[in-house]
């Protein structure tokens, strides 16, 4: 397996201006500098310690990624060094953020994450839900919202693009709202088996680590 390659024929397969996020999460420091020698500056991590812990390793030139649900007694141990939140779930996760950050007089910029298959298995909120958590945005002073993150329910071709047309339509509606702090620039969706389907419908990053570091061990 080379990382070199993989990372290579994925990005032959997508436009340059679609950001590569490589989930690094449980993978060891030494596969993580092969990505970055092929040229990877984004890396996503779901674990806090784990996050802190490559942090203080690793290239400071790169952007972290916080992919995974955040919890909010661990905040303030990563807003000053997660470029990216994606999984703001909650608006309890929402107004700690902001106390955390005002605390510390710093702005952190997030993505929505939505549960669009309303799955229980899954963090997010529901589509419904949007409006609430977008007027507590507009009362934040530190919290800035830069997109939609979203993780589909396993199926088919036809049931991803499905899903992803969904959640492209949500990010277009809410741009044309102006909510304050909130601008969508970016779309968060398509891991490794359906990343193409999610470029097609509208994706700006694709979280992708199977296809890059190959299958768990």
């Amino acid at each position: 397996m080379s990382i070199k390659k993989n990372i290579e024929q994925i990005k032959e397969s997508m436009p340059e201006d679609v950001t590569l996020v490589a989930v690094s999460k449980t993978k060891p420091i030494e596969f993580l500098e092969e990505a970055y020698t092929a040229g990877i500056r984004d890396f996503g991590e779901n674990k806090v310690q784990e996050l802190i812990e490559k942090f203080e390793l690793f290239h400071k030139d790169v952007r972290w990624h916080f992919i995974g649900h955040l919890q909010t007694n661990k905040i303030k141990y990563i807003i000053d060094k997660a470029f990216l939140i994606h999984s703001l779930d909650s608006t309890k996760l929402l107004k700690e953020l902001e106390k955390q950050c005002s605390k510390n007089q710093m702005q952190i910029n997030t993505l929505i994450q939505i549960n669009i298959g309303k799955e229980d298995t899954k963090y997010g909120f529901y589509e419904e839900q949007l409006n609430e958590v977008l007027n507590e945005v507009e009362r934040c002073n530190y919290v800035k919202i830069k997109g939609i993150m979203v993780i589909i329910p396993k199926g088919n071709e036809e049931s991803n693009r499905y899903y992803f047309k969904r959640t492209k339509n949500i990010f277009e509606n809410i741009k044309k709202q102006k909510y304050q702090n909130v601008t969508m620039e970016i779309l968060s969706m398509g891991m490794t088996h359906d990343y193409e389907t999610a470029i097609e419908e509208g994706a700006t990053l694709v979280r992708i680590g199977e296809g890059i570091f190959g299958k768990r061990i």
